[in-house]
């Protein structure tokens, strides 16, 4: 099984040191490098090619949340787990916009800062439980029937992706939305991006029921309304 590469940032060299090496303790898990702030973690990345970025937020000059969004930009594939003392709902929400597939809080033990890196490498997500209840209280609220969250929501998104949420609620690929709409499987692949970053979604499936759940698709099987 081939080992999962990761860089660590941040700026206080005793924390990147410490998870350095309870990663560096993991059979599965290679330690390519480190970076004391966003710029030369951007810059090691792009050298290194990690599979996941341990990203501080708050460090000097740029920090993990600029840092976050520019490898999201630049580098998709490369996925970014939040380490931080930050409990602020705005940094949460922030950090899943720009492009983080996990949020955990440095009071986390070392078995769930390895559980996090294992599994978002592996395509998931991985917040802290106290984040978990904020951000679920914040979707919850966006969904709230009646409370005119969802289409607030599906306001936000352009005439163009909201057709490919659509395509994603019928099943399609990103070649048979392509071919549908008549543009590049990468401009669906930035569309449905932008849709995730927009709506807080983690992935393809929460992103079809999000649009059934808004009334945009109604399946062939559901219940008519009486």
């Amino acid at each position: 099984m081939e080992r999962i590469k990761v860089l660590v940032v941040d700026d206080h060299s005793l924390v990147r040191r410490g998870v350095v090496q309870v990663l560096s303790d993991q059979e599965d898990i290679e330690v390519v490098g480190e970076a004391s702030d966003g710029a030369e973690g951007l810059e090691r990345a792009k050298e290194l090619s990690p599979t996941v970025v341990v990203m501080d937020l708050h460090m000097p000059g740029m920090g993990g949340l600029e840092a976050t969004s520019a490898l999201h930009t630049e580098m998709p594939d490369v996925q970014v787990l939040v380490f931080t003392v930050s409990e602020s709902e705005s940094d949460l929400f922030t950090a899943m916009r720009y492009g983080a597939r996990g949020y955990i809080l440095k009071n986390a033990s070392s078995d769930e800062l390895v559980r996090a890196v294992t599994h978002i490498a592996e395509g998931g997500v991985m917040v802290s439980p106290v984040m978990a209840t904020k951000l679920l209280d914040e979707m919850a609220q966006i969904q709230a029937p009646g409370s005119g969250g969802s289409a607030k929501a599906l306001e936000g998104l352009s005439p163009r992706e909201t057709e490919v949420l659509e395509q994603v609620a019928h099943g399609s690929s990103n070649s048979e939305i392509a071919g549908a709409l008549i543009i590049s499987e990468n401009t669906v692949k930035t569309h449905l991006r932008n849709i995730m970053d927009k709506l807080h979604l983690a992935n393809r499936s929460q992103a079809a029921a999000y649009a059934v759940r808004v009334g945009l698709y109604t399946p062939p099987d559901a219940p008519s309304a009486r």
